[in-house]
């Protein structure tokens, strides 16, 4: 069987995974709280937690691993949205969380076993509520319940904060009820116009850390392998998990409670900066997608960066994914594989110790290289291999093929306007219109092949079929 290891962020090395259960592995990932649409940083740990899902898989099978990504919608967020734009909460979150769920799969994102929704477990929320104020880690006061953050000694384990540093350079909410600035919300009063439920403590909904905390237990149970999400979720959010389901469910003496590996991914930059709406560029998946920006290039320029590195997004990177992505596609083209495969090619090639060793994603593609410019100069078994292999990365599906099509569709168009033109010139003498669309074509990143027995025209680095408007 193939030796996964993985970097834990809690014990801050890497570590041969071990799952609790072999026959059973679980793994949770904090998904998005559904008010908007997901901006690319949000699309980064669903890409990079689909091939962790997707190596599970392979290594255990898809029957003996269970995956469990959250949606979040009941939130101040969504009823602020709400307030602004009148629309109900409901209406809001079922148009977001579909949204969320269309452009993910753009990635060539597989959907998780189980997506729970927040409000789908209050009930589950309010009993571990009441079982961390039984065990003396929680207490209600005006409405609010909150937890005592120094009742559990290793609160800052994850983060490698000691509480002292955190109350200090912390945004923490001021409050006369509370008994120590870093106790954090597990319930809170609702107003009339406010979501709320019955509770204990009076109406009201429950505060963010909590929601993940009662959704993994009930799904996963007191213990599971895997909890995964971008670093600036790590404090406070994954701090806060680790508190309150430690202490509403402690570990049998001397083993780890709750997840027992943590996996965090780097931030995203955009042309080395990072996003921001004030410098103009922040961006949605959708408003890449719409741009003609195909979903496997955004998948492919997500892989082309270790997951524990910060990531830039740059436009040449995706240009230039875009070009080999289609020359490989064309590699492909006609080749039928089993999307059910036991992915042997990605083990036979070396893709699959890749990303056993820590999601080492930059070397999988380098060995995936490697087997495509094989597969260019061989025969139908060596494009079967290499496309078998690239499926493993959620690379060269056939789910992922229409905007290929669709450019190489265009290019023929083209080709073929190109020698009417072409003809015309012979006759004229006048080879002006024939030049000037060659040229315009090299400028979209296209090779020009003209001979005696036609025109070919190709994608190259570079390639950018919004320039291609103005000739079809």
């Amino acid at each position: 069987m193939t030796t996964i290891k993985l970097y834990n962020t809690l014990t801050r090395r890497k570590e041969v995974f071990e799952p609790l259960d072999a026959q059973g592995v679980r793994m949770y990932v904090c998904g998005p709280t559904v008010y908007d649409r997901a901006h690319l940083g949000n699309a980064r740990p669903v890409v990079v937690f689909d091939v962790l899902y997707r190596l599970l898989r392979h290594v255990y099978g898809a029957d003996h691993v269970r995956y469990v990504r959250n949606f979040t919608d009941v939130d101040d967020k969504i009823i602020a949205r709400a307030d602004a734009t009148g629309r109900p909460i409901d209406r809001i979150t079922a148009e977001t969380t579909q949204w969320f769920l269309d452009d993910m799969a753009a990635l060539g994102a597989l959907e998780p076993d189980e997506m729970p929704r927040a409000t789908q477990y209050i009930p589950q929320m309010i009993a571990m509520i009441e079982a961390l104020i039984a065990r003396g880690h929680a207490y209600a006061a005006e409405g609010h319940v909150l937890f005592a953050v120094d009742s559990y000694p290793d609160y800052g384990r994850l983060s490698g904060r000691a509480v002292e540093d955190m109350i200090a350079g912390a945004r923490v909410e001021v409050a006369p009820y509370k008994r120590n600035p870093m106790d954090f919300v597990l319930w809170k009063p609702s107003t009339p116009e406010q979501p709320g439920w019955d509770s204990p403590w009076g109406r009201g909904r429950p505060g963010w850390h909590i929601e993940c905390s009662a959704m993994s237990h009930e799904l996963l149970g007191e213990r599971f392998d895997i909890h995964g999400g971008g670093n600036d979720l790590m404090f406070p959010h994954h701090e806060n998990e680790i508190a309150q389901s430690c202490c509403a469910h402690p570990a049998p003496e001397g083993e780890q409670c709750f997840a027992q590996v943590w996996m965090h991914n780097e931030m995203l930059q955009v042309e080395g900066k990072k996003m921001s709406k004030s410098l103009g560029n922040f961006f949605t998946v959708r408003d890449l997608l719409d741009r003609g920006v195909p979903g496997e290039v955004i998948r492919y320029v997500f892989l082309s960066t270790h997951y524990r590195k910060p990531m830039d997004w740059t436009e040449r990177k995706a240009r230039e994914a875009e070009a080999k992505l289609m020359k490989w596609h064309r590699i492909v083209k006609d080749v039928t594989v089993n999307r059910f495969a036991n992915h042997e090619n990605a083990e036979r090639w070396g893709i699959v110790e890749a990303i056993a060793n820590d999601l080492n994603t930059p070397l999988a593609l380098r060995r995936l290289e490697t087997l495509g410019n094989m597969a260019e100069h061989g025969d139908d078994s060596h494009r079967r291999w290499f496309r078998e292999a690239a499926n493993f990365l959620g690379l060269l599906t056939d789910e992922q093929s229409g905007w290929v099509t669709s450019a190489d569709g265009i290019l023929q168009e083209l080709a073929r306007k190109l020698g009417d033109l072409r003809e015309v010139a012979r006759e004229t003498k006048d080879y002006t219109e024939v030049d000037a669309m060659k040229s315009a074509l090299v400028a979209a990143g296209v090779e020009v092949r003209m001979s005696k027995d036609g025109i070919a025209l190709e994608a190259r680095p570079g390639f950018d079929p919004a320039k291609l408007e103005a000739l079809k």
